[in-house]
């Protein structure tokens, strides 16, 4: 029996460059760093001072949420209330909005569902309430604290806003969040348990309890404070730690037959997707990368595919030094022989590592890519590092006409995913 391909229909994106999936392609095109100083506090005392978050956003930003369906808790038929949405929840609504539109569906679809992935949901209100309550301001806390701030929230909000009632859960599996989502996501649409999924990721933790625990773990890069723009930079000789970044990359799954059908845009399928455990540390990878080639190789076997067949990589790549050389090590045994044919790169050089919502974030870019001809590059990468020694698109995008793209995601806990996409 022939498995059901699953095309991706919609693209809705809140990212460092701000709302709109086609401002966020633009400028990763262009290899426009979204990195900056930080000014929402004060971040001295944690080493980096530097993030990529996602600029202030409203209600009332592009993406009209006044055209979602009826019903706001609380707020029913009514003006959504901004203060009870996290940072995470708001912009993942943006986003699934301008998804939802953008792939021709209408309010309240039957048989709709949303599986997203969040690493820290709405880290910021639980960091502002807690701190309330502890310096004894007991009257500043919220009865919404709790609702508000919990990762499984971000789901519900979806829900809401779009008036979509079948399945709605959050995967939060660290920073292969989104991927695992959207793996998830695909498989319940290949196997008719929804004829629609939102999903993808979302992820806004540049907050100064984040940034003092991965200073802590001196994860963080410290030594570009002076030069924010080139903090970031996979691959390259000098890197010393990631970038927190923030934002929302979301997407409409439904079958590809079905799609066509309605006469829909496809800017991709997602054809397989494979996911490991190093069960080796909470924080490190195992250097030896045995289960992340076996990931990489599951999501080829599922999507029946060859490394021969693949013409990009995403690659996961956060710009820290073990990661990159470990990951880099790991694409080379798998792709063998033609692995320095095989273009790859990293978009954390230009937007950061948003946590959960990574993976979807290269996900979304390795179909634009597929889409347009045109692959994205890894800025700031001046030196090589000899133990990073593929083609990573170097500072500037290139055009080419690629079929297939593999999308790596790792994580804290030794969690390893991949998804590979088709162009249609």
């Amino acid at each position: 029996m022939r498995v059901p391909a699953v095309a991706i229909t919609g693209i809705g994106v809140v990212s460092p460059y701000g709302v709109g999936r086609d401002r966020f392609w633009q400028h990763v095109r262009r290899g426009c760093s979204a990195t900056q100083t930080i000014t929402e506090f004060d971040a001295s005392p944690y080493g980096c001072t530097v993030a990529a978050p996602v600029p202030h956003v409203t209600i009332d930003d592009a993406m009209a949420i006044e055209e979602r369906a009826p019903g706001l808790p609380a707020e029913r038929g009514g003006r959504p209330d901004p203060r009870r949405y996290s940072r995470a929840s708001l912009i993942a609504v943006i986003a699934a909005s301008e998804a939802w539109r953008d792939a021709g569906l209408r309010a309240g679809e039957p048989g709709a569902g949303v599986i997203v992935g969040s690493g820290a949901g709405g880290i910021d209100v639980a960091e502002r309430q807690y701190g309330d309550y502890y310096s004894g301001d007991y009257h500043r806390v919220s009865p919404y604290a709790i609702p508000v701030s919990i990762v499984g929230i971000v789901s519900s909000e979806i829900s809401i806003a779009l008036g979509l009632r079948g399945p709605s859960h959050v995967l939060s599996t660290g920073c292969t969040s989104s991927t695992d989502a959207i793996g998830y996501a695909a498989g319940m649409v290949r196997h008719g348990e929804a004829d629609v999924v939102v999903t993808g990721g979302a992820d806004a933790c540049a907050t100064p309890g984040m940034l003092f625990g991965f200073g802590r773990m001196r994860a963080a890069s410290t030594h570009f404070n002076d030069r924010p723009t080139e903090a970031s930079r996979p691959f390259d000789r000098d890197r010393d730690g990631f970038v927190l970044g923030e934002g929302a990359w979301i997407l409409t799954l439904e079958r590809l037959d079905r799609a066509r059908a309605r006469g829909a845009r496809v800017y991709a399928t997602v054809d397989g997707y494979g996911s490991t455990c190093d069960a080796y540390h909470r924080v490190q990878m195992d250097p030896e990368g045995v289960e992340i080639v076996r990931c990489m190789q599951i999501a080829l076997s599922r999507a029946g595919r060859q490394p021969g067949d693949i013409g990009y990589v995403s690659f996961h790549g956060t710009s820290t030094v073990l990661n990159d050389a470990v990951e880099s090590r790991c694409v080379r045994q798998v792709f063998g022989a033609v692995a320095d044919r095989v273009p790859g790169s990293s978009i954390k050089s230009m937007i950061g590592h948003p946590q959960g919502a990574s993976g979807a974030a290269g996900i979304v870019a390795s179909a634009m890519a597929l889409a347009e001809g045109m692959l994205p590059p890894t800025i700031n990468l001046q030196n090589k590092d000899p133990d990073c020694n593929l083609d990573y698109v170097a500072n500037l995008a290139r055009r080419a006409s690629v079929d297939f793209a593999l999308c790596n995601c790792l994580g804290f806990g030794s969690k390893n995913s991949a998804i590979v996409l088709g162009r249609t």
